[in-house]
């Protein structure tokens, strides 16, 4: 009884290892691919406008600032006591204006770059998952950031060619980047 568990048990442990290396496995790096697509340079050029925007308009509430400052720092020594309380006032609501608007952009743009990628990671997501289906690939790996530093080249095949292509990119596009 004992030796056909263990006959049972090293059969199964074949199968599974004959099955494992029967498996094919792709592979490409996320971001190059995602680099390469025009929706992702659209998408970094919305950013960087809308990123230019709130600094500017930051920049005009920190110059509003700067120019009511030095008119108190000016006037202080002639101001009656309630003005200077309300000027006092003025600067420092001007200051927590400035420094939660800051705070509010950085939040909007995080928001809008979220939005404007949504789109490109939804197409690259598609690409990946046609290319991984129509090569049966059992799972398809992303090498960014070393997560992957060895795939076994009989087991795995870099699918990045096939990826830009399902995205209409060229390989010309692939070098000319």
């Amino acid at each position: 009884m004992k030796r056909l568990a263990l006959l049972i048990s090293i059969l199964s442990s074949f199968f599974t290892l004959q099955s494992f290396a029967q498996m094919r496995i792709g592979y490409l790096s996320y971001d190059a691919v995602m680099h390469r697509m025009p929706e992702y340079t659209e998408a970094q050029q919305k950013v960087a406008e809308l990123r230019v925007k709130y600094e500017q308009e930051a920049t005009r509430g920190e110059e509003e600032f700067q120019r009511k400052f030095s008119e108190f720092l000016q006037g202080q020594k002639d101001f009656p006591e309630n003005i200077l309380v309300k000027r006092q006032a003025e600067l420092q609501a001007l200051m927590e204006t400035g420094i939660k608007f800051r705070q509010e952009a950085q939040q909007l743009l995080s928001k809008a770059e979220q939005d404007f990628m949504a789109g490109v990671h939804e197409r690259l997501y598609n690409a990946i998952q046609t290319v991984g289906q129509e090569g049966a690939y059992a799972a398809v790996l992303n090498t960014d950031g070393n997560q992957c530093p060895f795939i076994n080249p009989a087991l795995g095949e870099d699918i990045t060619k096939q990826v830009l292509n399902k995205l209409g990119l060229s390989e010309s596009n692939e070098n000319e980047q």
